[in-house]
């Protein structure tokens, strides 16, 4: 099997990340995955942004978690990555998945729930209610630093694929895994690359793989994907190492 290219953060490298725009990027790129994050906004709106504060990646400043739905939406999340692309938009995660709905697509979401720095009570029964209420034609995946959200998904969608994501320690995910919780790692490239054959058989996905060195490397080994800022290089190397 072809090793999966997801995006990360939509096409992050070319767009201004997590907006509408590099998700579409991301599939003009033939992604196979979208990675994206989602946080919780004053009114109980479910946000998709990388870090806890708009500082960033808007115009504007404050936690996400002081700021309404509204406020949120007069913020400008394109201008800082290239004036090109001024007036871009913070989405939704309804705004993104009915995205991918109009483009058919029916590969990976990989939605990282941001609850290791500030928990968002009752975010994961919010995702898992929306989703319950909302058929996807896309295979919908869960991953997060924080093992307590995974634990509580899965008891609410038991279905769903679940992945832990970890930097330097496993032990978590490895405790996941062996109580049947997670299928997959989503560790560092930089770990990956000193340590992947230590680990169990499990699906690798490792993050953020942008450089054309890393990018044959997971090839080469046929891991089950790589996370990327670039989906259109990746595929690119993919296609001489994997010939697809």
């Amino acid at each position: 099997m072809l090793t999966q290219i997801i995006a990360h953060r939509g096409s992050k490298g070319t767009r201004p990340e997590n907006t509408l725009l590099a998700f579409q990027a991301a599939l003009d790129d033939g992604a196979d995955g979208i990675e994206t994050d989602v946080h919780l906004s004053k009114d109980g709106h479910l946000i998709i942004m990388h870090d806890e504060t708009v500082d960033r990646t808007t115009n504007g400043t404050g936690r996400i978690m002081d700021l309404t739905l509204a406020e949120l939406k007069r913020l400008d999340a394109g201008q800082s990555f290239d004036p090109l692309y001024a007036g871009a938009s913070v989405p939704t995660l309804d705004e993104v998945v009915q995205l991918l709905i109009q483009q058919n697509f029916t590969g990976i979401f990989n939605l990282e729930l941001k609850t290791n720095r500030i928990h968002y009570d009752g975010i994961e029964a919010l995702v898992a209610d929306y989703f319950n209420h909302h058929e996807v034609p896309f295979k919908l995946v869960y991953s997060s630093f924080y093992g307590k959200s995974i634990e509580r998904l899965h008891a609410l969608q038991p279905d769903v694929e679940f992945d832990s994501l970890f930097q330097a320690k496993q032990q978590t995910a490895k405790r996941l895994h062996a109580e049947h919780v997670v299928l997959g790692y989503h560790p560092d490239i930089r770990w990956v690359r000193l340590h992947w054959l230590l680990l169990p058989k499990v699906q690798l996905r490792p993050w953020t793989v942008n450089k054309e060195r890393d990018m044959r490397f997971c090839y080469r080994h046929r891991f089950a994907g790589v996370i990327t800022d670039y989906p259109g290089l990746a595929h690119r190397i993919r296609v001489k190492v994997q010939g697809g």
